[in-house]
């Protein structure tokens, strides 16, 4: 069953996204070579707390860590260690937070120096898939209608839809009706209803789609060990149209990049 949210939860939900927003952003700028993942799992758990909110991910399916820090050809899950990233490595950094009774939880793939080129190509065709499924979250469609837009795109550049593993309803749990995958077909799935409150995150493979998991019971990674991009924000309907509660904002900011890709998935424009 959907749960669906007032306008004035919805406004809670934006705050609890925000956090995550204003972590990753901070996280971004400590990205670099030489720096472990288990660092910045310790930083974005203080500044998370700073904020007045709680980790959303520590504990929750006794999970061990506040992020899952992903590198490479792992998918999502990745748990934190002591191994420094390298230059030319990517990492996906995937992170919750509960704020006001509710959850926020989105993700972004960094780039740990230079990259190569086709990874390079993977990150930028995964985030704008991520836009191409947001832009089919409104009143009339269906979550085969999102799933269908982000597997055509992604494909048709060559890459790999991992199908296990989907977005979700959010809300005061993290997991919630209905499931939103990364593939499907037109007018298939749940239909979207006003007041629904989502994320979705496409999680793109440069080669297979196939995923295995490590004895850890947590890492997916790529079957055939290739690179893998990944890219969550939360999202709610609002009026009918998809409106973004998270931001990549503060991540640009910190890196020094300018974009416009939000403003038309906002009603108006974002005070930093």
């Amino acid at each position: 069953m959907i749960i669906t949210k007032t306008k004035e939860e919805i406004e809670l939900m934006r705050e609890s996204a925000l956090v995550v927003s204003k972590t990753l952003g901070m996280i971004a700028k400590e990205v670099k070579p030489g720096v472990t993942s288990l660092y910045l799992d310790k930083l974005a758990e203080e500044y998370i707390r700073d904020q007045g909110a709680i980790p959303g991910f520590l504990g929750l399916y006794d999970f061990p860590n506040t992020l899952c820090m992903s590198p490479n050809a792992q998918v999502v899950h990745g748990i934190p260690n002591d191994t420094p990233l390298q230059e030319g490595d990517i990492i996906s950094i995937d992170c919750g937070a509960i704020k006001n009774g509710f959850y926020g939880d989105h993700a972004y793939t960094f780039a740990v120096g230079e990259i190569a080129p086709e990874i390079e190509k993977l990150l930028k065709i995964t985030k704008e898939s991520l836009y191409v499924g947001i832009r089919e979250l409104k009143i009339g469609k269906r979550s085969g209608d999102v799933g269908y837009a982000i597997q055509k795109y992604c494909e048709g550049h060559g890459y790999g839809v991992v199908r296990e593993l989907v977005g979700h309803g959010l809300g005061r749990t993290m997991h919630e009706d209905p499931e939103m995958p990364n593939y499907g077909s037109r007018g298939r799935g749940k239909k979207f209803i006003e007041g629904m409150t989502v994320a979705i995150e496409p999680m793109i493979n440069l080669g297979t789609r196939r995923i295995e998991q490590l004895n850890d019971g947590w890492t997916i990674l790529t079957a055939d060990r290739k690179a893998s991009a990944h890219f969550e924000h939360d999202v709610a309907i609002v009026d009918g149209k998809p409106e973004l509660l998270s931001t990549f904002a503060y991540i640009y900011e910190a890196l020094g990049i300018e974009s416009d890709e939000e403003v038309e998935f906002r009603k108006e424009a974002l005070v930093l």
